[in-house]
C-alpha cells in the first residue's frame, strides 16, 4: 500500500484515516522511499527525448499520452499530484480539496508559499474527481500519477487534456515517488528539475544520518494503534524506509510478523520491546485505546524500553504519521526534518 490511500478523491479526514489505517510504509512501502534514488527500479521510466523537448509521447495503461508543447496550465487529480506539481515549481490551475477544512499540512504550505501561490483553487472531491471543474480550467495537461481512480477517470479526463499517468494498472500502488516524479517531469518538460529534487532529498537523509551517529545499530519497533488492534507495523516484510536509512534496524521480533499477521494483544505488549519504540495514534479517541490508557497499562510500563524512556509518539495531527507512510517529492525532506529530533529524543531517553 502507498500514499494513494489518501489521494483517491475523498475528503481529507477520510483520506488521513484511511492512510493511517493502512499503517506505516516506513517512508516507502510500495510507494517508494523518501530518501533512495531508485534509479534502478523497474517501474515507469520516462522514455521521451531530452529535457524540455516536445512533443513528448508516453504510453499509459489506457492508451497514449501526447504532449505537443510545454504545458503551462496543469491540473491535478490527487494530493500526491499536487505535491509533484508544487515540487517542480508549478502552481496547479485546479486541485482536489483534500483538507476538508483542516489546516494545509506544513510541508504543502511551504511549497505553496515558496511559489507565492496564495490559496490553491480547488474542487470538492467528496464524490470523486469533478470533471466539469477540471474542464472549466482548460488545462494543458492533467497529472494523475497518484490516484487509484484512474481506471474510472481516464475516459472522462483524456478528452479534456492529455493525462499523465502510469503505464500499468498495477503501478497504482507499486511505483516509487521518484518514478512518479520523473514521469510527470518528462511530460512537463522539466526532467532535470526532477533529478535535482531526488538528489536534494537523498542528501537530506544522509546528512541527518551523519549528524546522528547514535542512531546506528539501534533496534526499533513501530506500532500503530488502530480501532481494532495495536499493529506491529515494522514487520519483517516491511520496506525499511527512512528509519533504517537513518541507521536503525528492525528487532528480531519483526520476523514473527507480516502485513497480514500484525496484531499485538494487550497481553503480549512485550513484543514491542526494542532499543527504541515508536507509536502513533491516528484515530485518537476512536483507537483501541488512548495514549494515556496504553501508557498507563501495567505491562506497558514494565517494558524496558518504556522504563528507559526510549519511546516516542509520532504525531498524527500535523500529518507526520501519514506522510511518513506516503512520501512524495514535496514531503520527503520535511519528514526527515520532523522525524529526526523525535528519534534523537527517543534514543537519548528524553
Amino acid at each position: 500500500m502507498n500514499r494513494l490511500a489518501r489521494t483517491t478523491g475523498r475528503r481529507g479526514t477520510v483520506r488521513a484515516l484511511l492512510a493511517a489505517a493502512v499503517g506505516l510504509a516506513l517512508v516507502t512501502g510500495c510507494g517508494g522511499s523518501a530518501d533512495s534514488d531508485d534509479s534502478g527500479s523497474s517501474g515507469d521510466k520516462p522514455t521521451g527525448a531530452a529535457a524540455g523537448a516536445f512533443p513528448v509521447t508516453q504510453k499509459n495503461a489506457w492508451g497514449t499520452t501526447k504532449v505537443t508543447k510545454k504545458p503551462v496550465r496543469v491540473a491535478t487529480v490527487s494530493d500526491g499530484d499536487t505535491s509533484i506539481a508544487l515540487a517542480l515549481g508549478i502552481v496547479p490551475v485546479i486541485t482536489p480539496d483534500t483538507e476538508d477544512g483542516n489546516p494545509v499540512p506544513e510541508y504543502k504550505q511551504r511549497g505553496i508559499d515558496k511559489l507565492g501561490a496564495g490559496k490553491l483553487k480547488t474542487y470538492d472531491d467528496a464524490d470523486g474527481t469533478d470533471y466539469e471543474a477540471v474542464m472549466a480550467e482548460e488545462p494543458d495537461v492533467i497529472l494523475g500519477m497518484n490516484t487509484w481512480s484512474m481506471a474510472t477517470d481516464y475516459a472522462k479526463l483524456s478528452p479534456i487534456a492529455p493525462v499523465v499517468t502510469y503505464t500499468d494498472k498495477a503501478h497504482a500502488d507499486s511505483l516509487t515517488w521518484q518514478e512518479r516524479l520523473r514521469t510527470a517531469a518528462e511530460a512537463l518538460g522539466v526532467k532535470e528539475k526532477a533529478e535535482e529534487i531526488i538528489t536534494a532529498n537523498e542528501k537530506a537523509v544522509t546528512d541527518a544520518a551523519a549528524a546522528n551517529p547514535q542512531f546506528k545499530g539501534k533496534t526499533y519497533t513501530y506500532a500503530v494503534v488502530h480501532p481494532e488492534q495495536i499493529t506491529f507495523m515494522s514487520h519483517a516484510e516491511q520496506d525499511p524506509g527512512v528509519l533504517e536509512r537513518l541507521g536503525l534496524r528492525k528487532t528480531g521480533k519483526a520476523k514473527a510478523y507480516t502485513a497480514k499477521k500484525n496484531a499485538v494483544s494487550l497481553e503480549n505488549l512485550d513484543e514491542l520491546e526494542a532499543d527504541v519504540l515508536l507509536l502513533t495514534y491516528p484515530f485518537g479517541d476512536e483507537g483501541l485505546l488512548s495514549a494515556a490508557e496504553l501508557e498507563g497499562n501495567k505491562l506497558f510500563r514494565s517494558l524496558d524500553v518504556v522504563k528507559r524512556k526510549n519511546f516516542a509518539v509520532i504525531p498524527a495531527k500535523n500529518s507526520l504519521s501519514v506522510t511518513m507512510a506516503y512520501p512524495d517529492a514535496l514531503s520527503a525532506p520535511w519528514v526527515v526534518e520532523k522525524l529526526t529530533p523525535i528519534l534523537a529524543g527517543a534514543v537519548a531517553g528524553r
